[in-house]
């Protein structure tokens, strides 16, 4: 058998950990139950299209941190992906700022607390698998925004974060220049 090198293995192990970071999220705790939650992984090419949107987005709306962001996306082997659509969750505590679930459903962009909720526990599961698994990685709202404007999650009002994975002598998300 010939001797593998950790560059030769790297994205194929980088594809395990995502895999794992995705259970993770899937069976991170949720609101009464209800799962909410949309979850993937892009590669490959499809790095370099959200790459090429997130320069898009920030050269015409001025976010210079689209454009930084964008640098790490393409130092990436592969990006986790966690959203949770809007959906109420029949509670009416009012903490979204509506007295009821049915008055806010009457502002369908507004999110359930819960939702959000869910959502970030998602993450924080996910991102613990990384960080087990050694993965370099940061939680990045620049690529789920844009990865919610080109559709690629096949969902309409989805909350998205994306997750940049990388395996390097130096972590590409730690010495980031402030923006």
């Amino acid at each position: 058998m010939p001797i593998q090198t950790e560059e030769q293995l790297r994205a194929e192990t980088l594809k395990d950990v995502a895999a794992k970071m995705l259970l993770a999220a899937r069976t991170a705790p949720k609101a009464r139950g209800n799962d909410n939650l949309k979850i993937a992984v892009a590669t490959g090419d499809t790095l370099k299209q959200i790459a090429d949107k997130m320069i898009e987005f920030g050269n015409r709306d001025g976010r210079a941190f689209f454009l930084r962001d964008a640098a790490n996306v393409m130092k990436s082997e592969a990006v986790v992906l966690i959203a949770t659509t809007i959906k109420t969750q029949g509670l009416n505590c009012a903490l979204c700022g509506f007295d009821t679930c049915e008055a806010k459903d009457q502002h369908p962009k507004v999110p359930c607390v819960f939702n959000t909720n869910d959502l970030g526990i998602a993450i924080g599961s996910a991102v613990s698998v990384a960080a087990d698994n050694r993965a370099d990685n940061r939680v990045m709202f620049s690529i789920g925004f844009t990865v919610n404007e080109m559709r690629l999650m096949d969902a309409n009002d989805l909350i998205i974060f994306g997750i940049p994975l990388s395996s390097s002598g130096k972590s590409p998300f730690f010495d980031r220049p402030a923006i």
